[in-house]
This record gives structure tokens, C-alpha cells and sequence, in this order.
């Protein structure tokens, strides 16, 4: 099975703050990773770095081989221009907190922009595929609605479609159900296990438990910009090793509600390695 994702060395600070501590991570084709940890801890910058939204003052992200953010000439890195790194971040579709949909724009205009202005995909072409993309997360019958007729859990399984129509080899998950009321995030979370199902390439940070025991591959634990632990959920979330994360399973389980995502059909069959 190949890599689609290699982080090694992954460093970032903040001012005196050091976010990230050096991150040796590795993510293969149809493997879903759930990032947990607690604020702080480096999660969101990790994806914003693998996304080069964030430049790292070391080690480097490779994706399907290729560094990211940087060409290398005679073993030194050499930044790329913006416009480059934009070409490489095609691979990549990332899903934030906030939905950050175009307001003035419908939800089939919102996923068939960036295909037709990045792609060059036809306007036709761009249009169907965002429909097909609309009702694959359930939303059909909301092409012609806007923004601000939907949910916010609606909103944002219109950012996923956004994020799919770039036909990614690797999607991004930043804490997406953390802005949504809890009555919402059951419908956005069974999005998520289909595409997991699906063997689409997932990172996911959330503090959503039992999503991550259902749809992970892999379980990695961070604290102060480490990665502590990590391995199967079963070993991660039933058997955890160290006291860090032991304690803060204790604490996330004893305060959250059982997730109410899942539904007979759409707990995803676990990949074998």
C-alpha cells in the first residue's frame, strides 16, 4: 500500500511558543487517521501545515511522493511560488470549522467554482458533477439554495461536496462538527463515514470519540505538539498506555453524549492493512 501523506520533522512555532515538535507521520492510500488531543496540542496546525496554509520552520510534507511548498535542487528545498503551491494543493481538500461558503453563490455554484476555474473543467461538466457531488451527501434537492437557507449542518455537507469536486487524494478534516449545534452534527459525521467507507484518504481532528472508534484506521493522540500515542482504535481508545492520554479520555468520554451519527447502514466496514 503506498504512502499518500509523509510528514517528517515537523516543526512550528509561534513566537517563543512551539506549536508543532518535530511530526514523523505517515498516511496511507484509503487510510483514515482520527487526530485527537486537547486544545493547543497542535492538531489544526498540522493540517494547515500538511496544507501549506502554514509554512514549517522544519522537516517538510511530502504527498503521493511529492514535497510539498518546496522543489528540491541539488538537496537543498527551494520554496515554490504561490501559484505552484496552489497547482499542489489540488491533491489536497481540506474542511474547516467555519464553512466559509460564498454567500452570493448557490450550493451547486459553490462546488462547481474552483473545478471550473482551477480545473478548466467545462461549466456543464462542472454543474453535473456538483449535482452527483449534492446528492451524494444528501442534499439533492438544495442545488438552487443558498447559504443562508441551509443548516449549518447543511452548510457544511456542501463544504465537503466543495472540497470533493477538486477530486482529491487526500481530505482534510479540521474539527468539522465543533461550530454546529449538536442537533446538526449526527448528519455531518454520516457523511464522513461514508466516505470513509468509500476508502477515500481522510485525516480527521476531532473530539468525536465514537466516530473515531467506528470510521478510523488509525487513532494518533497529540499533546503539546507530540504525537504521545497512536495505533489502532481498539488499542488507542480501549487500551490507551499512557497516563496523558488515559486521563484525557476520562475526561472527553465522561462529558460528551454518545455521538448520534450512527445509523444502521453507514457504520463503515474497517480496511484491512
Amino acid at each position: 500500500m503506498s504512502n499518500t501523506l509523509v510528514t517528517q520533522g515537523l516543526r512550528k512555532s509561534f513566537g517563543p511558543n512551539q506549536v508543532l515538535r518535530g511530526i514523523d507521520l505517515t498516511c496511507d492510500s484509503g487510510e483514515v487517521i482520527c487526530v485527537l488531543g486537547p486544545s493547543g496540542s497542535g492538531k489544526s496546525t498540522l493540517l494547515r501545515c500538511i496544507n501549506h496554509l502554514e509554512t514549517p520552520d522544519a522537516g517538510i510534507v511530502m504527498i503521493n511522493g511529492e514535497v510539498v511548498g518546496y522543489d528540491v535542487r541539488d538537496n537543498f528545498l527551494v520554496e515554490k511560488t504561490d501559484r505552484q503551491v496552489e497547482f499542489q494543493r489540488r491533491q489536497i481538500g481540506m474542511v474547516f470549522q467555519r464553512f466559509n461558503l460564498f454567500p452570493h453563490l448557490t450550493a451547486e455554484q459553490n462546488i462547481a467554482l474552483a473545478p471550473i476555474k482551477v480545473l478548466g473543467d467545462p461549466p456543464a461538466k462542472a454543474r453535473q458533477a456538483a449535482q452527483e457531488l449534492l446528492n451524494k451527501v444528501g442534499l439533492a434537492d438544495k442545488a438552487n439554495a443558498y447559504p443562508s437557507q441551509l443548516s449549518g449542518g447543511q452548510q457544511q455537507r456542501v463544504a465537503i461536496a466543495r472540497a470533493l469536486a477538486m477530486r482529491p487524494s487526500l481530505m482534510l478534516f479540521d474539527e468539522p462538527t465543533s461550530a454546529l449545534d449538536p442537533e446538526l452534527v449526527g448528519e455531518v459525521l454520516t457523511t464522513m463515514a461514508d466516505l470513509a467507507r468509500e476508502g477515500m484518504t481522510m485525516i480527521v481532528v476531532t473530539h468525536e470519540i465514537q466516530f473515531a472508534r467506528e470510521a478510523a484506521t488509525r487513532v494518533v493522540f497529540m499533546d503539546e505538539g507530540v504525537i504521545v500515542e497512536q495505533g489502532t482504535p481498539e488499542d488507542v481508545l480501549h487500551s490507551p498506555k499512557s497516563p496523558r492520554l488515559q486521563s484525557f479520555l476520562a475526561r472527553v468520554l465522561q462529558s460528551s453524549p454518545p455521538s448520534p451519527h450512527s445509523r444502521e447502514d453507514s457504520t463503515p466496514t474497517k480496511k484491512k492493512k
